[in-house]
């Protein structure tokens, strides 16, 4: 049975189906998650460049796979995804980029992303930081498998024009200040921005 992970915003069991995909709920939560989640001003904030190595953790349905994998020279596109239904959702949609070996997908968390250090240009997360078990540990991780030079592009539900479910799901000024400073204790500096339905932090590998 696969134990209950805790969110370090509440200390309570995660247990929504769009945080904790499982079983049939699971995957209409991330067909929902594939139709509303447009990520495409995503692709200016991370600035793939030719050649680049790309992460995203919690990648849910693959729809940013897919972006990446149809819209960038990313030379590989890796996934991780703590929900099996949602690695083989992923999968499925991203079928062709997989076969070709562009995509590799597995089970994984921000706190255990299962690669070597150094071997990503760019980390992304997208509406999964405030349900990570441990916030710093999540960030140690991201900064490990980063390159130097190499990006972190975390991101939560909130943005200068949010509809009803974002603005719902905003965090509280304390707990985007709580993320703030963990990438800066562990990155050394964070800019934070908004796009229209996220909030947005940035930080740079240097050493």
């Amino acid at each position: 049975m696969r134990q209950t992970q805790r969110s370090w915003t509440t200390g309570k069991p995660v247990t929504s189906p769009f945080a904790a995909p499982r079983g049939l709920s699971g995957r209409l939560a991330g067909r929902f998650m594939l139709l509303t989640n447009k990520q495409d001003e995503l692709l200016d904030v991370l600035r793939v460049n030719a050649g680049d190595d790309v992460l995203e953790i919690g990648h849910g349905p693959g729809g940013l796979i897919r972006l990446l994998a149809e819209k960038t020279d990313a030379d590989h596109i890796y996934g991780v995804d703590p929900s099996a239904e949602m690695v083989d959702a992923a999968g499925k949609l991203n079928a062709a980029a997989v076969a070709a070996g562009r995509v590799t997908l597995r089970i994984g968390a921000a706190d255990d992303i299962g690669l070597p250090g150094e071997s990503v240009d760019c980390a992304v997360s997208v509406n999964n930081v405030a349900i990570w078990p441990d916030l710093e540990a999540g960030i140690g991780e991201i900064h490990r498998v980063l390159r130097i030079g190499g990006r972190a592009v975390i991101c939560w539900h909130g943005g200068h024009s949010a509809g009803r479910i974002a603005r719902s799901l905003a965090l509280p000024a304390d707990h985007l200040d709580r993320i703030g400073s963990a990438i800066r204790d562990r990155f050394g500096a964070v800019t934070r921005d908004q796009l229209a339905d996220l909030d947005v932090f940035t930080a740079i590998r240097e050493n």
